[in-house]
């Protein structure tokens, strides 16, 4: 489970979708709720949760800085959220399908979400 700061790192990286440096993150997390101080705290709390990894170093002014990157997609995220529950039970699927569906008005997405669902039942019964 990840804090209400933790979380908007990781929405930010999410967004960005590219390796980002501490300084990065703190111009770019405009909205921010917590203080500049306090990111390499979030990032190390982030790095220990395994949700970002170091991809590399860039030279800043004088120093090198190291880069980061998401390691767990939003989408991932999203379903440990609900699979990670005590009260989870793979039942609950159609439902939590069923109301996300109900989230878009878009036929052509229904159409994909059709197509995904046909790939897996042929994945399934060719097991």
């Amino acid at each position: 489970m990840l804090t209400k700061s933790e979380l908007e790192i990781m929405e930010l990286m999410w967004k960005e979708n590219r390796p980002l440096t501490s300084s990065e993150i703190i111009t770019l997390s405009v909205d921010r709720t917590w203080k500049k101080s306090y990111v390499h705290l979030l990032i190390n709390s982030l790095l220990k949760k395994d949700m970002i990894e170091v991809v590399g170093f860039v030279k800043t002014t004088k120093n090198y800085a190291r880069t980061f990157q998401a390691k767990v997609s939003k989408e991932d995220y999203s379903v440990n959220q609900f699979t990670n529950m005590q009260s989870f039970d793979t039942h609950d699927i159609p439902k939590i399908v069923s109301a996300l569906i109900s989230k878009t008005e878009d036929a052509s997405l229904i159409d994909e979400l059709e197509q995904m669902i046909e790939k897996r039942k042929e994945e399934i019964a060719s097991k």
